[in-house]
This record gives C-alpha cells, structure tokens and sequence, in this order.
C-alpha cells in the first residue's frame, strides 16, 4: 500500500466498497418479490461465508477453508509492522499451512459486517476485525483490530471470497518473557507442523 493509500481515511469510498442494491422491496409482482427474498438469502450466505473462514482459520481446518475462495483470489493484508499481498488460492493456502501450525494459537472474529449487493453475482463487504495471535516458539503476541474489505463472486450457484484485504486501526506485538499458561491448545493437535528454518 502506498503512502498516499496508508494517509487515506478508512472510509467506504476509499477502501473501494460501493453503495449495492436497495434494501428495500421492488413493489413489483412475485418475480421481483422472489428477487429481493434472494438478495436476502445472498446476503446470509454471505456472512456465513465469511464467519467460516475466522472459525476455519483458528481451527487450521484447511480443507474447508480453500473451498471459500475463489482460485483467483487476491490479498492484500496491511498491518502495523507488515504488508502482505499474494495472487491466487494455492499461494494464500500455503501461507496458512504455515500461519496456523501446532505452535500457534489464533483467535480472530469478524463482527459487524456490511454486506452490500452488487448484482446478481457481485457483493463487497466490510468486517470488523478483533484478533489475538500467539507464536509460541518465538514467545510473541499480537493484537488489534482491522477493517477487512472483501469482493465476493457468486459463480456455480455460491458465493466465493475473490478479494479480500484489511488495513489495521490498531496493533500490539510485543515479545512475551513466557507463553501463557494455556489449559486447552487445539492447535497444539490439529495444527499443521511449523517451519524449519
């Protein structure tokens, strides 16, 4: 991200999020009744598209997780010490693998989403990000919060994460003098294996 995007206020508009469809009924015969009862339904799938992959992500379920992005997908995280971008869901899965491994602990939710219909076969969202991650073998933590922006793409009768990019509002990484004492560590079992260096 430039520093002419980084000094741009967090707004709607600048994050490229338009305004969609009215929410409101088309007043017209059961057709376009039949219409705006989908867009409510898309605007469901939606969301529980997105809440998958926060609950996926945490829980390194990566098989699932891939089958929510398109193959094209395109990224572009910002945050206080890093800039993040990558083209495509093979090249963002394997970013995972390594995130989200049995000496990580993550807790990310997605609160507040701003669902905006497009068309028929494209929606934008913007979600409020409130997270904690541990890296374990480095005794490091981050917090903070962030606005995510995503495009979605409906293709084959489903909604598909296609963009998704987040700039933080606010983060907190610091060295820890020990890990916490965790009573329960999914990952710990479920997590993929860490890197060698």
């Amino acid at each position: 991200m430039s520093k002419a995007e980084m000094s741009e206020r967090l707004t709607k508009a600048a994050m490229g999020i338009e305004p969609g469809l009215p929410l409101e009924t088309s007043g017209g015969d059961l057709d376009a009744l039949q219409r705006d009862v989908q867009r409510l339904f898309d605007i469901e799938a939606i969301k529980q598209l997105k809440h998958a992959y926060f609950r996926c992500i945490d829980t390194a379920n990566f098989d699932e997780l891939e089958t929510l992005f398109h193959p094209e997908i395109s990224v572009h995280f910002v945050g206080g010490f890093y800039e993040w971008r990558c083209e495509g869901r093979e090249e963002f899965m394997a970013n995972q693998r390594k995130s989200f491994h049995k000496r990580a602990v993550g807790h990310h939710n997605g609160h507040q989403p701003e669902i905006q219909i497009q068309s028929e076969r494209e929606a934008t969202g913007l979600w409020y990000l409130a997270d904690h991650m541990w890296i374990l073998e480095h005794q490091f933590y981050t917090t903070g919060t962030a606005l995510y922006a995503d495009r979605y793409v409906k293709e084959d009768g489903r909604w598909w994460i296609r963009e998704t990019k987040y700039r933080r509002i606010y983060e907190i990484s610091r060295s820890l003098e020990e890990n916490p004492p965790f009573s329960a560590h999914y990952l710990a079992n479920e997590g993929s294996e860490p890197a060698t260096d």
